[in-house]
C-alpha cells in the first residue's frame, strides 16, 4: 500500500472546476469531449478528456452530470481559464455558458467515501458534492465545496493523492506533456475514459482508426523510482534499448509511455501483467527504477 500521511479533508489546489450550463450544455460536451456524455444520467460521472483534431490530449478531467442543463469538469494540473477560453471559441450559437467556478474548491481525503460509490456522486452544490475515487488497495474521496468552507492544503496529502492517481494509471499532465499523447498511448481504455462508438468529436477519427485497426504501438507503464527523474526524459534499458518517455512524476512513482513490445517476454506495459524487475537507466544519470503493475479499480 502507499502511505497515507493524512486522512482529513484537504484542498487540492492543483485542481479546478469548470461548469457548462445551458440547454445545450450536454450536447456541447458530447460534441467536444472524447467520452460519451449522453450516456451519463443525472448524479453520475466518468473520466473524460478534450483532444486536438489530431487526437492528442489537451486536458483530462472527471465529468459530472449535475442536472439536465449542467455538467462540471473537474480538472487537474490544467489552466482552467485557458481551457474555458479555448472551449468558448467553439460555442457558436449553442446555448451554453462556460465558467471557471472560483467560488468552489475541490478537496480530497485519503479514505473511501461513505456517501458515494462507483460512478454515482452524492450531495448538492451548497452542501458539497462527493465522489468516491477508491481503487485497488486504497480508499479516496473527492468533494467539491464552497470556497468559504474549504479546508487548508496539506502538501504531504496532496503528494500522496497524486501518487495514487499515477499508480492507478490516471496521468497527471504538466504543460510540456499536453497535446503530445493519444488516449491509447496513455492506456485510457483501462479507465473507460474515451468512446469509439459515440458521434464525432475533435480527434475522433484518429482514436477510432487506431482502435479498429489495432495500430496502438505504445501504452502506459508505472515505474517505481529510487533516484530523481525528469518529466520528458527518455527511458532506456541498461543495454541501451529505448523503452519510452517519462510523462508524469510524483515522489517515487512515475508514469511512462513505452513500446508495447515487452521489455521481457512476460511483460506487456499497461495491461497489469507482471513487470520485469530492476532495470538501470544510464540515460537518466544512473537513476534506478523498476516497472510495477498499474493498479486497478479506478474505472468508472
Amino acid at each position: 500500500m502507499l502511505d497515507n500521511p493524512n486522512l482529513a479533508w484537504h484542498t487540492l489546489s492543483d485542481h479546478s472546476l469548470l461548469s457548462l450550463v445551458g440547454r445545450d450544455a450536454v450536447a456541447f460536451a458530447q460534441s467536444q469531449f472524447m467520452n460519451d456524455v449522453s450516456a451519463l444520467g443525472e448524479g453520475e460521472w466518468h473520466w473524460n478528456g478534450w483532444l486536438t483534431p489530431k487526437g492528442r490530449i489537451i486536458a483530462l478531467f472527471a465529468l459530472l452530470r449535475i442536472d439536465t442543463d449542467t455538467v462540471w469538469m473537474l480538472l487537474s494540473d490544467a489552466d482552467s481559464e485557458q481551457i474555458a477560453a479555448s472551449l468558448r471559441r467553439f460555442v457558436f450559437r449553442s446555448k451554453v455558458r462556460i465558467d471557471v467556478r472560483a467560488d468552489l474548491r475541490i478537496t480530497g481525503r485519503l479514505r473511501a467515501s461513505e456517501r458515494s460509490s462507483g460512478r454515482h456522486w452524492t450531495g448538492s452544490e451548497n452542501d458539497g458534492i462527493e465522489l468516491d475515487l477508491s481503487g485497488d488497495g486504497e480508499g479516496r474521496a473527492l468533494r467539491v465545496v464552497p470556497t468559504a468552507s474549504a479546508p487548508a492544503e496539506d502538501a504531504a496529502a496532496m503528494l500522496a493523492w497524486k501518487r495514487l492517481d499515477l499508480a492507478h494509471g490516471w496521468p497527471r499532465l504538466e504543460a510540456s506533456q499536453r497535446e503530445q499523447w493519444t488516449p491509447q498511448q496513455l492506456s485510457l481504455d483501462r479507465l473507460g475514459a474515451y468512446s469509439v462508438k459515440k458521434g464525432c468529436y475533435p480527434g475522433q477519427e484518429i482514436v477510432a482508426r487506431t482502435h479498429f485497426l489495432g495500430q496502438a504501438k505504445r501504452g502506459l507503464a508505472r515505474l517505481l523510482t529510487i533516484d530523481a527523474m525528469t518529466v520528458g526524459s527518455p527511458l532506456e534499458h541498461s543495454d541501451g534499448r529505448s523503452l519510452g518517455t517519462v510523462i508524469a512524476i510524483a515522489g517515487d512513482t512515475a508514469l511512462a509511455v513505452v513500446a508495447l513490445e515487452a521489455p521481457t517476454a512476460t511483460d506487456t506495459p499497461g495491461t497489469g501483467a507482471e513487470p520485469p524487475q530492476n532495470n538501470e537507466s544510464p540515460a537518466m544519470g544512473g537513476a534506478s527504477w523498476r516497472f510495477e503493475p498499474l493498479l486497478g479499480g479506478l474505472k468508472r
